[in-house]
């Protein structure tokens, strides 16, 4: 079917990280117009992507919404969305293609190996794509677009969001699936230090391969209130999927405690998940009706409107790379409280946050610290500072660096390639090495079938203000 249309490193050194980043940049990119740099057309891929909320989907959504700016093209590559199938536009121009796979399981496509060897092909020739970004390790669809077009001479990138264990079946499946695609990838980005480290120990990809990039907050879109809240009665926000893995059984014993032991405090819950069922059991268990509100799944949008109500931001995630939420908390001018895991301790510099162990007497005198410290707490100089430290526009310069590097890789054909796959186990090796030749031949197969001369090529259009903005954005 053709469709036509490291361990975890302080603040100051995540910091410091981004001002070499930044240098970095400065010393590879000229500092005049477009026309003097290469003008990219990058094609996003993950099963993740609006209408679907979540850290994925805003990541790929911002970072291409500056990369427009900076004056490339981008083109996104997800599944189809109920009724939401075929070519849309989104805000900036930004291209969207909805192919017709349905999602499987949790929001993952069925895989089938060669099954979007043709969607992609015709894709990629279409839109002229020059280098493809696959985003989550969890994602079906970015496995086997970064497969075909590394199959095609394609220059590719991941972004892994998550972290794994490495004991249970599934991470240990996931961790060889991983190890597959990385094999044949140019780069790698993670978004903390901690993910790093975890990308690399999963699938022994060398480290000098893999780049620190974190994500970021939209500043403008997340404001403090305007006034300052009274402290008469102390809100604690939660807004989080109600799973297993985001701590929610954490949370069903932390809040009674802390409503016992603080009579003049109030939580708010958004959020929706399997879970939920046993925060309404410990509402009804504790009698908490009038001090523990359920607000349901809450719309990005309606985010802001939520947090600005409260004091405290509780993220109770038992396992986390990065958390954009403590951000947009932090953003708000809300004082977080947060469990010391993952890539958690490196997002918010000191003052800002407080750690605590995952079990919940440890999580419960976090929440007494942090409300003992709120009366220093000033959201305004919270805001200012965050809007300092964290930038899309910073993301996406720093993420044109490892494009340029992906770039400049050496051509590699077939044989090369499957020594790698080789190294990747006594059986797994000789398996990967299998699957990389048929679609070799398939590929193949579809170039007599219907070769690239038969592919009608989308004509490029920008439109004036980008243009505007990345002559402006490359003189700064």
């Amino acid at each position: 079917m053709v469709f036509q249309f490291t361990k975890a490193k302080s603040w100051r050194a995540q910091r410091s990280t981004r001002a070499y980043s930044q240098s970095f940049v400065s010393c590879l990119m000229p500092s005049n117009t477009m026309d003097q740099k290469r003008r990219l057309r990058i094609l996003m891929v993950s099963d993740f992507f609006y209408p679907n909320f979540g850290g994925v989907e805003n990541h790929i959504y911002l970072l291409s919404q500056c990369l427009l700016k900076l004056g490339h093209k981008v083109v996104v590559m997800t599944h189809a969305y109920g009724n939401r199938s075929g070519v849309r536009y989104m805000t900036g121009g930004l291209k969207v293609y909805y192919i017709p796979w349905k999602p499987f399981l949790m929001q993952n496509t069925l895989p089938t190996f060669y099954g979007t060897l043709p969607i992609v092909r015709t894709i990629l020739v279409r839109e002229k794509i020059s280098l493809v970004h696959g985003h989550q390790a969890f994602s079906t669809l970015c496995h086997e677009a970064l497969m075909h077009a590394r199959t095609m001479g394609y220059k590719v990138v991941f972004t892994d969001h998550s972290l794994y264990g490495f004991s249970d079946v599934g991470s240990i499946h996931m961790n060889k699936v991983l190890q597959f695609t990385l094999a044949d990838v140019n780069q790698a980005i993670c978004v903390s230090h901690t993910s790093k480290e975890n990308t690399v120990l999963r699938s022994g990809l060398p480290p000098e391969k893999v780049f620190m990039i974190p994500n970021a907050v939209d500043t403008a879109m997340f404001t403090p209130a305007p006034e300052k809240l009274s402290r008469d009665e102390i809100i604690i926000v939660v807004i989080s999927r109600l799973v297993y893995r985001k701590g929610a059984d954490l949370l069903v014993e932390v809040i009674p405690e802390v409503c016992r032991l603080y009579p003049n405090v109030r939580f708010i819950v958004g959020g929706d998940g399997p879970k939920r069922v046993r925060l309404e059991e410990m509402r009804e268990k504790h009698s908490l009706q009038d001090r523990f509100e359920m607000l349901g799944a809450v719309p990005h949008a309606q985010v802001r409107s939520v947090l600005i109500t409260g004091h405290i931001f509780l993220n109770s995630s038992l396992t986390e790379a990065f958390c954009i939420a403590i951000l947009e908390a932090a953003s708000c001018g809300l004082l977080t409280v947060s469990t010391r895991v993952g890539g958690v301790p490196e997002v918010l510099p000191d003052g800002m946050i407080v750690l605590a162990e995952p079990v919940p007497s440890d999580m419960v005198q976090a929440v007494k610290k942090a409300i003992d410290i709120l009366p220093n707490i000033d959201p305004q100089a919270m805001h200012l500072r965050l809007k300092q430290l964290y930038s899309w526009h910073d993301v996406a310069r720093r993420t044109e660096v490892v494009y340029d590097r992906a770039l400049t890789c050496s051509e590699e054909n077939l044989l090369p390639r499957l020594s790698r796959y080789l190294t990747c186990g006594a059986w797994a090796g000789k398996l990967f090495c299998l699957v990389m030749i048929i679609d070799f031949l398939l590929w193949h197969l579809l170039q007599l079938w219907q070769p690239f001369e038969d592919i009608d090529e989308v004509p490029d259009f920008v439109l004036p203000h980008q243009e505007q903005e990345a002559s402006r954005s490359h003189q700064d």
